[in-house]
């Protein structure tokens, strides 16, 4: 027996449905598509194209197979705007933040040129290395983080609990301290009694230093101090290295404009630096100069093996090819580094908790040796 609710009461309650959408709309939107979710999806879509299945058809398959709630949403939208006649490129341009540009240029010149399969190959292979690069670095990362952060708790730790007794008796002898020892009393004594204030600040700190970061001239005068660091700007460099040549590559197998090429290439690219050298190049490129010489006005960013790399593709008139197998010397090298890297960090991290601890013994010492003098 069907009820019959008041037509108030149906409003109300269709009010409250459409706010909880606008809520899990609200919350979906702030949880970023994986990129692996990403990769999956270009995978299987060129798959079912080769297999002769309709775009239409394939998009809505892979809607419903999406694991993320919100990709899926953004799916069925694109899905549906192809079905009325809209070219995919059209269709996915209102997401650029989901998807980014390099994907959607791509897939453009895949459907200008009919070979939207192809393309898709491509972006599998820029998204799969793109998707192990940050794997690596990840998973190289977490160990010195993790020592870091026990560090920093240990040390913590000591400062409020263990230094205190140890240096209450030096206040009853009231003999003249030694500098570090007075400091070390100083730190100590201002985190026992003012320990709120002191997580107050240092969480002011650090969200002051994030949001410094977040800045433009933040970002790239802290990138220009990592492009100088010993350890990190061989890095930083290879992995900027890695993704211009492959993207690159990639743009110029789909026959995209070399200026346009840049353009974009400067998009994908993390570091404000290499960015606004593509953007610059790209601005070189207009006037026909070419694009070895352009590269090499740029010493600092890419080193000469890229240039030589270069010229050697413009001369042959195998760029694309040239510069994948550029990406892929640079993709092994980053390899190697990050499996070699907890080593490396290692011994840095063990000499500075050594001078922590060294910088902790003599403060207390220091003052025991003394007084045991002077009695």
């Amino acid at each position: 027996m069907a009820i019959n609710l008041p037509k108030r009461q149906k409003e109300i309650i269709k009010e409250k449905k459409s706010v909880i959408n606008k809520i899990n709309d609200f919350i979906a939107r702030l949880s970023r598509v994986p990129l692996k979710e990403k990769l999956f999806f270009v995978q299987y879509l060129s798959v079912m194209l080769k297999a002769g299945i309709s775009l239409s058809v394939a998009l809505k398959t892979l809607t419903k197979q999406a694991e993320n709630k919100f990709f899926a949403k953004v799916l069925k939208e694109i899905s549906g705007n192809v079905e009325k006649g809209v070219s995919f490129a059209e269709s996915l341009k209102p997401y650029k933040k989901i998807f980014g540009e390099l994907f959607i240029n791509m897939i453009e010149a895949g459907e200008v040129s009919g070979k939207l399969e192809d393309v898709l190959s491509q972006l599998y292979t820029q998204l799969k290395k793109q998707h192990e690069l940050i794997s690596k670095v990840k998973g190289a990362l977490t160990y010195p983080v993790i020592i870091l952060v026990a560090m920093a708790g240990i040390g913590t730790f000591m400062m409020v609990f263990i230094v205190p007794k140890i240096t209450g008796m030096f206040k009853d002898f009231n003999a003249e301290l030694p500098l570090p020892t007075k400091i070390l009393i100083g730190i100590s004594d201002g985190l026992v009694n003012n320990g709120l204030l002191s997580i107050i600040i240092f969480i002011v700190v650090v969200l002051a230093l994030i949001q410094i970061l977040r800045t433009y001239k933040g970002k790239y005068y802290f990138q220009a101090i990592l492009l100088k660091l010993p350890i990190f700007a061989p890095i930083i460099k290879k992995i900027n290295l890695a993704r211009f040549a492959r993207t690159v590559s990639g743009l110029l197998k789909t026959d995209i404009m070399i200026i346009k090429t840049f353009q974009i290439t400067a998009s994908v690219l993390g570091n404000l630096h290499y960015r606004k050298a593509l953007e610059e190049m790209g601005e070189k490129i207009k006037k026909g100069s070419q694009i070895n010489e352009i590269v090499a006005s740029y010493p600092r960013l890419f080193p000469p093996v890229v240039c030589q790399m270069i010229s050697v593709g413009e001369e042959t008139g195998e760029l694309d090819n040239i510069l994948s197998e550029l990406a892929e010397f640079y993709e092994n090298e980053i390899d190697q580094i990050m499996s070699n890297l907890p080593s490396i960090i290692e011994p840095v991290l063990i000499l500075f908790l050594g001078c922590g601890v060294g910088a902790m013994a003599v403060a207390i010492i220091m003052p025991m040796y003394s007084i045991t003098q002077a009695m």
